[in-house]
C-alpha cells in the first residue's frame, strides 16, 4: 500500500484573528488522474491502488472541522471507493482529537459524477496540531482520468 502526496497550491486561504475576512475559511484540494490512473502532480507516477492513502495537503492546528464536500466532475474506474479523513503530520495521535481516517466518510463512491456532502455524524473537532487531508482508495485500482474537488469548510480558532 503506496502513499501518494499531492502538491497544492494554497493562495487564496483567509482567516485568522486579525484578519479582515474572519475566521471562517474554505479549503480547496484537487486530485486529477492522468489516462493511465496515476495521481497529476504526485511525487509518484505510478497509478491509483486499491489501498492507497492519498495525501491531499495541509489542514492547520486549531482549524475547526465543520463540512466537507466531494465534488466528483470525472469519476474514476468503475467500482473504486474510499475515505475522506485527516492524519497528524507528525505521525502521532492525539489523545484529544484521534486522527481519523474517515471523519468526513467511508463507502464514498468514487466512480460516479456526483456532489457528496459529509456523510458521517461526527461532531465538529479542533485540530490541535497540524494535520493533513487524506483520502484512501478501495475496491480496485484506477486506471483512467479523474477529477475530484474537496472543499473543506470550518473556523480557524487560533489555538
Amino acid at each position: 500500500m503506496a502513499t501518494v502526496k499531492i502538491k497544492q497550491y494554497h493562495a487564496r486561504q483567509f482567516g485568522g484573528a486579525a484578519g479582515a475576512y474572519g475566521n471562517s475559511t474554505r479549503l480547496h484540494f484537487q486530485l486529477k488522474t492522468n489516462a493511465t490512473g496515476a495521481a497529476i502532480g504526485a511525487d509518484s507516477s505510478a497509478a491509483l491502488a486499491s489501498g492507497d492513502v492519498v495525501d491531499l495537503g495541509p489542514l492547520p492546528a486549531g482549524m475547526r472541522l465543520d463540512d466537507s464536500l466531494l465534488i466528483i466532475s470525472a469519476g474514476m474506474t468503475a467500482t473504486i471507493t474510499g475515505k475522506l479523513g485527516f492524519k497528524y503530520e507528525d505521525g502521532a495521535d492525539s489523545a484529544v482529537v484521534p486522527q481519523d481516517d474517515d471523519y468526513f466518510g467511508a463507502d464514498l463512491d468514487l466512480a460516479a459524477a456526483a456532489r457528496l456532502r459529509n456523510a458521517t455524524s461526527n461532531a465538529p473537532v479542533v485540530l490541535p496540531k497540524p494535520a493533513r487531508l487524506i483520502l484512501t482508495t478501495a475496491a480496485a485500482a484506477n486506471a483512467k482520468a479523474s477529477q475530484l474537488d474537496i472543499v473543506i469548510s470550518g473556523e480557524l480558532t487560533g489555538q
